[in-house]
């Protein structure tokens, strides 16, 4: 009875004959095994990596300032370096915020959103102002910008405050109200245009920020109390802005860390007392990885990633995941050898012989896998593709001393109890005939597999991709509502703008100019999803007097120098158009933007460029890499991968045989995406090339032991089941444990946490199922020379 019959009747041995067979490891083998012999330099490796890991978690800069006191050789530089502080809570990147100027339209640090309908009124307008008033007068707040502080339009250039001061009668408010409803600069910049919304922008003097609490509960603190002086005025206010943005990222990971770290451990510990029911061994299984996921933690922070937003949610799950896989599979080969007799230090020594390579090749694939992230257009996506490779790294050094060391003391004389897998053997026993079955049928299943590898890559192909800003936030969060309030009210907090420039040879003279800017302007204001453009010849058109803006280019002079330079600078020569976006995702403005691009280019204006700019605009223009994001990392890290396991397996064959099963995963979850309407984002790029390096580890693991079981039997059907009993055990434990471990991102209340885990959860499954029958099957068809495959025929 061949193998296939026997796995159909349910009579597969449940030993494992490799383990039993006392043949002559390779070198590699060899050398993954010395780690047994030299514990005292395992232990000082441990305790090196262990201290120097800490220290970055207490003082990261330490290597920069040891660096310098050694370049500096004088005592007053020395003197000197300990004057540096280090960077205010908001931490060094807050850089990018400084340069921030008073009269930027719509780029304030911050945005203090004033719900009113008493704006208008002699006690609103008095609340009003004592809001900014108080606002002013913290300490954090270098200005907070008026409404009254909107440049007025007469050609006198008279200050004249946009509400009325004093105790003015209502038809005095009522004319303010209507002027500035009127005012092309205060509607839908400062005040929406039902004027029941009014904006204050908020720069920090960020000095005097000493915690996040001081970017935002202090100026809500402030705003109430003002509000609160005058009991007859309904006043609610909600802060929004660049700066509250990145700190609530920030404030999400700082108190996800510690959250997603204890789900990871805990799911770690679980399954661990699920799978092995031993205290000793889910202690010395679970320890690798936590010390791993520890050890990386540390390391990222000397490299300034630790506010990316997966670094401390993701990836702590995910290398707890990872270093967990390889210590099962190690620990299922121990315990057995530890059954058949062998001490726990000769059972440890062998298993390394057996899957040390193994295990090296998998965190290799697996670094390649998240490594290729790092080539990513997106600085969050290449940050954490580094992140990935230096946790790979720390948890595999962890796996390969932690569990050896333990193996030579006390612990290891308890590894083989409880060792029965009667749930996992039965489950074995259960799938085994369905292998058969695809063994049996191997040329059928093969092609089909191929056949739908190429289908589901057609459907993958669809995939649309989107960036949107506000998925990185938590949903329900108070930043979160004030974006789709704003959305709602001002037409969008990000503002855009369209730059007109021009060379010496352009000789545009200023009523072209305002032709052509009245034309860009006429155009934006057809666009349903832009709102309140902004322009040159809007402002002249408010100006007093008859004539259309045109025939008003003389009184350019007469506009307030800060308003008119935001506009136009014929000194730079540059005009610009402003505008504002809302936070619905390049994919619904990416029509928008392309009629705006190719009306821009259809204009003849010889010697000057016109562009879009702005934050949205960017995002828009890198949406098509995130699409070549995504081919180029899957398409390198597979070509790499596929190399490496030729190299490794010294057969080209066994390199291509493992394509099918590891990408068809791929394309099957893509698919899901496109059956679900969901886009492609950049967290689905990370998640689909980092569950590529960690589905190819199953495969691995079973070319490995096919590769060791082919060295003592050249039929082919008899490896093939050998390979099976021995590592499908550890295949089914791993992915159970890796699955439960996305799960637990579900949990998540960020969407790309969401998307992420529950991508995982379909690839690593749909991976599993390759492994144990696609993969088979196309072992015994296609790993053959060409009669033995024309027999099968």
């Amino acid at each position: 009875m061949n193998w296939s019959d026997r796995l159909r009747h349910g009579v597969a041995d449940n030993t494992d004959p490799l383990m039993e067979r006392a043949s002559a490891p390779t070198r590699t083998a060899r050398w993954f095994a010395k780690v047994m012999d030299y514990p005292l330099a395992a232990i000082l490796a441990l305790l090196v990596i262990t201290a120097i890991a800490i220290g970055g978690y207490v003082y990261p800069e330490w290597p920069e300032d040891l660096w310098r006191r050694i370049g500096a050789g004088t005592e007053s530089d020395s003197s000197e370096q300990q004057e540096v502080k280090r960077d205010p809570p908001i931490n060094r990147r807050s850089a990018r915020f400084q340069a921030a100027s008073r009269d930027s339209i719509g780029r304030s640090h911050a945005v203090v959103i004033v719900q009113t309908p008493d704006l208008f009124t002699v006690d609103g307008a008095a609340a009003y102002r004592n809001v900014v008033k108080k606002l002013n007068e913290l300490d954090v707040v270098q200005f907070a910008r008026s409404l009254d502080e909107a440049p007025p339009l007469n050609i006198f250039g008279l200050n004249e405050p946009i509400l009325p001061a004093g105790h003015a009668t209502p038809q005095r408010f009522a004319v303010a109200k209507e002027k500035a409803l009127s005012h092309p600069f205060v509607v839908g910049m400062m005040l929406s245009s039902d004027a029941n919304t009014v904006l204050i922008d908020v720069y920090y003097d960020f000095i005097f920020v000493q915690d996040s609490t001081d970017l935002t509960s202090k100026l809500l603190d402030a705003a109430r109390s003002a509000a609160a002086e005058f009991p007859s005025v309904k006043m609610d206010f909600q802060v929004t802005g660049s700066v509250p943005f990145f700190q609530l990222l920030r404030e999400t990971n700082r108190s996800n860390e510690l959250k997603y770290q204890l789900i990871g451990y805990g799911m770690i510990l679980l399954m661990a007392i699920i799978l092995f029911r031993g205290l000793a061994v889910v202690a010395v299984v679970s320890a690798a990885p936590i010390l791993g996921v520890i050890w990386t933690l540390g390391f990222i922070r000397y490299f300034g990633y630790e506010d990316n937003p997966f670094s401390f949610v993701i990836l702590p799950v995910l290398l707890s995941l990872v270093g967990f896989t390889d210590g099962v599979h190690m620990m299922v080969h121990i315990r057995e050898l530890i059954q058949q007799g062998m001490s726990p230090f000769q059972a440890c020594k062998r298993a390394l012989e057996l899957v040390g390579m193994a295990c090296f090749l998998t965190s290799l694939t697996t670094a390649i896998g998240m490594g290729s992230l790092v080539f990513a257009h997106h600085e969050i996506v290449r940050e954490f593709g580094w992140s990935c490779v230096i946790g790979v790294v720390c948890t595999w050094i962890s796996v390969m001393l932690v569990i050896p060391l333990a193996c030579r003391t006390h612990i290891g004389n308890r590894l083989a109890r409880t060792a029965n897998k009667d749930v996992l053997d039965r489950l074995l026993s259960r799938i085994g005939p369905i292998v058969g079955w695809s063994v049996h049928r191997c040329r059928a299943v093969s092609l089909v597999s191929i056949a739908t590898l190429i289908a589901l890559s057609g459907v993958a192909l669809t995939l649309k991709p989107d960036d949107q800003k506000s998925s990185a936030l938590p949903r329900g969060n108070p930043i979160q509502k004030s974006l789709d309030y704003l959305d709602r009210t001002m037409g969008g907090l990000d503002v855009c703008s369209v730059a007109v420039q021009w060379s010496e040879k352009a000789n545009l003279s200023e009523e072209s100019l305002i032709e052509a800017l009245q034309k860009i302007d006429s155009f934006l204001r057809s666009e349903p999803l832009i709102g309140h453009p902004l322009s040159l010849p809007r402002l002249l058109d408010a100006l007093p007097g008859e004539g259309s803006a045109v025939e008003k280019a003389s009184m350019i002079e007469l506009l307030p120098p800060p308003l008119k330079l935001a506009l136009y600078d014929p000194d730079r020569r540059v005009a610009n158009v402003t505008f504002r976006c809302k936070d619905l995702g390049s994919a619904a403005y990416a029509d928008t933007y392309q009629r705006i691009q190719t009306f821009l280019d259809s204009m003849d204006l010889p010697n000057t460029v016109l562009k879009l700019e702005g934050d949205p605009i960017r995002r828009w223009r890198d949406l098509y890499r995130i699409v070549t994001d995504l081919v180029m990392s899957l398409g390198s890290a597979s070509v790499v991968i596929f190399i490496v396991l030729g190299l490794a397996y010294r057969s080209w064959r066994v390199g291509l045989i493992s394509i099918v099963p590891n990408l068809l995963p791929l394309v099957a979850s893509a698919s899901w995406l496109v059956l679900t309407d969901q886009p492609l984002e950049i967290v689905s790029v990370c998640c689909f090339t980092i569950c590529l390096g960690i589905a190819v580890d199953d495969t691995i693991h079973f070319l490995s032991r096919y590769q060791e079981e082919m060295r003592h039997t050249q039929e082919r059907s008899l490896a093939i089941e050998r390979s099976f009993q021995g590592v499908g055990t550890g295949m089914v434990m791993t992915t159970l444990v890796l699955v439960a471990g996305f799960s637990s991102v579900l949990f998540s209340e960020t969407k790309d946490h969401r998307v992420f885990g529950s991508l995982g959860i379909i690839t690593l499954a749909t991976a599993l199922l390759c492994d144990l029958f696609l993969l088979p099957a196309m072992l015994m068809y296609f790993d053959r020379d060409a009669s033995q495959t024309e027999e099968m025929r």
